[in-house]
């Protein structure tokens, strides 16, 4: 069976101008659906959900419009499309589905801003980290986007529940993961460095946590890898199916939550691949 995708067209409304537009996330979903994917409709994630991972001031700031920076505008009904994209998540996590939802959220931490970066990064909420605390068990955070996910290190250090495994592109924003930390453990590439040398380091990565208990894998998966993408490490559409297989080779539970990529029907290929090699 078909891994079910989590989508709503109400996640197109916003930010038609913006690098993070809709359709990056309308092209993919109209390419899964053409390839027979079932499509599950997502409900807003509820305050007990946000409070899990944001401070209350924070999300109190958010609703009013009051946040802001110059990659993450203050759109009109943000925090409701934000608490959508928070519930597509969750949903992905319990039907181990994928969540082609917007906005993103691994740049955003507890209370904002995330590890001393200005930006947020097109994030609001932290998508995936309010889906593994609602989970509740041990997690392994798998994050396959081109950027390091800064705001999701933060919300999971030191977290005796969870790890947190990156693969990302350094030097590049947000300018963090360039080491492990704890519990932390980031595995940075240079920019372009192509498929053979990205699956080598992500078997070494994944050699880290052999042996390490979690229930669940949650897949922070970006496609801004893509050769010419925003954090292009020279990544092709077998690429990802490669990258499928070895999270099927961790045999656990696992569900999967868009981050970047920003070539509109390349994102929807990729997903395919993703989802096709682990299904495999």
């Amino acid at each position: 069976m078909k891994t079910r995708i989590i989508f709503s067209e109400r996640c197109l409304g916003y930010g038609i101008w913006h690098v993070e537009g809709p359709q990056r996330v309308k092209l993919a979903h109209e390419f899964l659906r053409e390839k027979g994917y079932e499509c599950l409709e997502p409900a807003p994630a509820e305050e007990e959900d946000l409070l899990r991972v944001h401070d209350g001031d924070y999300l109190w700031n958010l609703r009013k419009g009051l946040v802001e920076d110059s990659d993450t505008p203050a759109y009109d009904n943000i925090f409701e499309l934000a608490r959508l994209s928070a519930g597509g998540a969750l949903l992905a996590s319990q039907v181990c589905g994928f969540s082609l939802m917007r906005p993103p959220g691994h740049h955003v931490g507890v209370f904002g801003s995330a590890l001393g970066v200005y930006t947020r990064g097109f994030c609001y909420l932290n998508n995936i980290a309010i889906a593994v605390k609602a989970f509740g068990k041990k997690a392994l955070v798998l994050d396959i986007d081109g950027h390091h996910g800064n705001g999701t290190q933060e919300v999971f250090q030191g977290d005796p529940k969870v790890i947190y495994l990156s693969v990302h592109r350094h030097p590049h924003y947000p300018g963090t993961g360039f080491s492990s930390q704890g519990n932390c453990l980031n595995f940075p590439l240079p920019a372009d460095c192509g498929e053979k040398r990205y699956l080598e380091k992500l078997d070494h990565a994944l050699s880290m946590v052999v042996g390490k208990q979690f229930e669940v894998v949650a897949v922070s998966a970006g496609f801004d890898t893509y050769l010419g993408d925003l954090a292009s490490l020279g990544l092709s559409e077998r690429s990802y199916f490669e990258i499928g297989k070895r999270i099927a080779g961790l045999k656990k539970k696992t569900f999967f939550v868009l981050e970047g990529g920003y070539m509109g029907e390349k994102v929807g290929r990729g997903i395919n691949q993703l989802l096709s090699g682990f299904e495999s």
